[in-house]
């Protein structure tokens, strides 16, 4: 079983930076495209970046182009979400999820195709 764990998250003024991180245990990462979700309270959980198995393609929100950057390090079982210029909008618990379609590189905005889910990470931005 594929488990998750987001970390990372925290209380930042609008402006700042935090780096979110995905450790994957019971599965290796390198096998997996993976994406970063988001939930503020009272709404959906919308989709915020992407990143396929080889890094070869990344996909962005709109709403966070030019401001967060997917990453990944394999070696490492690990996901980044890099987020710069915060706003008090991005405030949400942020979530990992990992697509393992086999042999597939894929970025993602649907939930569809994430059956693994970490439990989420609190991001607060004050304004």
């Amino acid at each position: 079983q594929v488990k998750l764990v987001e970390s990372g998250g925290g209380l930042v003024q609008a402006g700042g930076s935090l780096r979110l991180s995905c450790a994957a245990s019971g599965g290796t990462v390198s096998t997996y495209n993976m994406g970063w979700f988001r939930q503020a309270p009272g709404k959906e959980r919308e989709f915020v970046a992407a990143i396929s198995r080889s890094a070869g393609m990344t996909y962005y929100a709109d709403s966070v182009k030019g401001r967060f950057t997917i990453s990944r390090d394999n070696a490492k079982n690990t996901v980044h979400l890099q987020m710069n210029s915060l706003k008090p909008e991005d405030t949400a618990v942020y979530y990992c999820a990992a697509d393992p379609s086999p042999l597939t590189e894929r970025v993602s905005d649907s939930t569809h195709y994430y059956p693994y889910w970490g439990q989420g990470t609190q991001v607060t931005v004050s304004s």
